[in-house]
């Protein structure tokens, strides 16, 4: 029983880190005229990537919700913890 907690609660937290990275992505398809690598090198140095993180974190909440709805709450669990993972970068970005 103990395997399969764990085992679900990482897939929810892979699930919720894939989610953040592909927000950020989108992210950078749609509002970015430049390549990722100087987006993020400028963004790094405006101090504005953790508000880019925080908007990757948007489609967390679809994953949140979607396991919610299905009934794996050991996966919504784990993208939770992804989405506190993504707020403790966001801080630690904030004060550096």
């Amino acid at each position: 029983m103990r395997k399969y907690k764990y085992k679900e609660t990482g897939i929810g937290f892979l699930v919720g880190l894939i989610a953040n990275v592909l927000g950020i992505f989108l992210w950078w398809l749609i509002f970015s005229p430049v390549d990722i690598e100087t987006t993020f090198t400028f963004a790094l140095e405006e101090k504005t990537l953790g508000a880019i993180i925080g908007l990757g974190a948007i489609l967390n909440l679809v994953a949140f919700f979607a396991f919610i709805r299905l009934g794996h709450d050991l996966r919504a669990k784990g993208v939770l913890l992804a989405t506190f993972l993504s707020a403790f970068v966001i801080l630690f970005l904030k004060f550096w």
